[in-house]
């Protein structure tokens, strides 16, 4: 089963109505201009469409009128934004896609969580590099020319949350490079790693774990877990 981070969004979306979508991340818009929510926070350093793209984008789909755009990196967003955005309305589902470091997706879903809805969902992308290529660092993506898919070591923020943070839920389904699923409440269970220990883990190790650290489910889990019923096709 193939399932991707825009279908779990709508999906989540429609399933529990969730009014507000953030997504860190957003690049070219590919996955967030098709999403409809009532309301849609875009964050990103570098946008890579114009506001041409945005007005055709918003002919097609008319919950882009009332998107919202923030074109600064997401630490600056929730220093300096957040509170203002998501004061009168939290956020339902939050797919995390930003830099695909570690330290940098960890914060991201620690800034989400403070404004997720408690039946929230944050998504996060890339946690499950199938080759060392893929996991490997920024410059050694950048010295290949930015060939291939990178996800770089976000891998170690799920066994970071899954260590550290008794107070969600943390698993990874199978698909779309891996994706990251985060809910408040009790962990199905736990790692226990300290931050020093992850900072020095490699991809062998992770080939080795893989299962047990990333708490990974068949893409069908979602189905389960969520109680969503599978559109056909």
């Amino acid at each position: 089963m193939s399932l991707n981070r825009q279908e779990i969004a709508t999906s989540l979306i429609n399933k529990h109505d969730f009014k507000t979508y953030a997504e860190i991340g957003v690049f070219l818009g590919k996955n967030f201009f098709p999403i409809k929510a009532e309301k849609k926070i875009a964050i990103d350093p570098n946008f890579k469409f114009n506001w041409f793209r945005k007005l055709k984008r918003s002919i097609k789909n008319s919950s882009n009128w009332n998107a919202s755009y923030y074109e600064l990196e997401s630490d600056r967003f929730f220093a300096e934004k957040a509170q203002a955005v998501f004061q009168s309305r939290k956020i339902g589902v939050c797919l995390v896609d930003g830099m695909h470091e570690y330290h940098f997706a960890l914060r991201d879903v620690e800034n989400a969580v403070q404004y997720l809805q408690e039946n929230g969902v944050i998504i996060m992308h890339d946690c499950n590099p199938a080759t060392a290529t893929a996991a490997s660092t920024f410059s050694e993506w950048e010295a290949r020319g930015f060939k291939d898919n990178w996800n770089g070591d976000v891998w170690k923020s799920i066994v970071h949350m899954r260590s550290t943070r008794k107070d969600l839920n943390v698993f990874v389904l199978d698909c779309d490079f891996g994706l990251g699923i985060v809910t408040k409440g009790q962990p199905e269970s736990m790692l226990n790693f300290t931050p020093e220990e992850i900072e020095k883990m490699t991809y062998a190790d992770l080939e080795k774990n893989r299962e047990a650290w990333l708490n990974l489910k068949p893409a069908s889990y979602f189905y389960e877990y969520f109680g969503v019923q599978q559109a056909a096709k």
